[in-house]
């Protein structure tokens, strides 16, 4: 690849990004997201660096949401903020911090405010939950970090039964490690193989036989890399075919119930996101909305069942 070759390609991806945070922030602006241990997870807050900033002084607070047009945050109203409010006229920035991807430091950054008002939190006599309203556009940081959460509620509704055909580029553009899993049923872990993802369910193929194991509740456990993420998915088995020449093998359909973890979705999405980039160019890799009909290729015996995994994707708190 020529130099001129990298440099268009970084321009072109510059223009792309740039769209992308346009659309995000025209279709969301005015939506808030809370800030929940699940969502803290998938955005990389780093909760410990979140300040307040008034008249060249630091406060500590805690974020409950914030949208691009302002954030709701808790702190101490007995720390002298509310009286540093009163000399700055409600003047105030709000510190972010992010862990980064691309680099070792975190990303960090300060978005401009007034403080529109502020109540008790919880009944609380020291702590009230301050309501902030941006006083510019945000940095475009936060636009696409809690734009990418947005996007991925809103995609999961519409292509909710569109399904993506796990061959060897699909995996590639999700970063799913293998196309082996595991699906846990009653707790016990057994070895199965991926056909398909959704952002509704899953097929997979296995051993076992079809009516000890339809409308039976399991946990779908899929691997993605880099990063390195596990999503432990609750769904029932609803159907169920078999797999030509392989008696002792069954294709099984998952379907995922409420909640499906956000770091899934935000996964999916980025693929169908990328397809979108490309100029609407499709790879003949993804099927809307197909069905248990197919007939899937013969896949290589499950090995023996491996131990149970750590779930790194607690549900969110409330």
């Amino acid at each position: 690849m020529t130099s001129i070759e990298k440099v268009f390609i970084v321009k072109e991806m510059s223009l792309i990004t740039g769209q992308k945070i346009t659309t995000f922030y025209e279709k969301y602006k005015a939506i808030d997201v809370t800030f929940s241990k699940e969502i803290i997870q998938v955005t990389g807050l780093v909760t410990q660096q979140v300040h307040l900033k008034c008249g060249g002084d630091f406060w500590p607070c805690v974020i409950y949401s914030s949208s691009f047009q302002g954030a709701k945050v808790a702190a101490n109203t007995q720390s002298g903020l509310t009286q540093k409010l009163q000399s700055t006229n409600n003047s105030i920035s709000l510190k972010f911090c992010f862990k980064s991807l691309d680099r070792d430091a975190p990303l960090t950054f300060f978005v401009s405010a007034r403080v529109a008002g502020f109540a008790p939190y919880g009944g609380s006599k020291d702590v009230a939950l301050f309501n902030l309203q941006y006083t510019q556009r945000p940095p475009d940081d936060l636009i696409e970090i809690i734009g990418k959460v947005l996007d991925a509620n809103v995609s999961s509704a519409k292509r909710k039964d569109e399904r993506i055909v796990l061959v060897p580029d699909t995996i590639r553009r999700l970063r799913i490690i293998a196309k082996e899993a595991a699906v846990f049923i009653q707790g016990v872990p057994r070895r199965c193989m991926l056909r398909d993802v959704s952002f509704s369910g899953a097929k997979i193929i296995m051993v076992g036989v079809a009516k000890f194991l339809v409308n039976r509740e399991a946990g779908l456990r899929i691997d993605f890399d880099d990063p390195r993420e596990s999503f432990l998915i609750k769904g029932t088995f609803v159907r169920s075919e078999s797999v030509e020449g392989r008696k002792d093998l069954i294709a099984l359909a998952v379907e995922f119930v409420d909640p499906v973890p956000m770091g899934y979705k935000v996964r999916l999405n980025e693929f169908f996101g990328s397809r979108s980039d490309t100029k609407g160019e499709t790879s003949g890799s993804e099927v809307p909305a197909q069905t248990m009909q197919e007939k899937p290729a013969p896949p290589v015996p499950p090995a023996p069942a491996p131990a149970a995994p750590a779930d790194n994707n607690p549900p969110p708190q409330s």
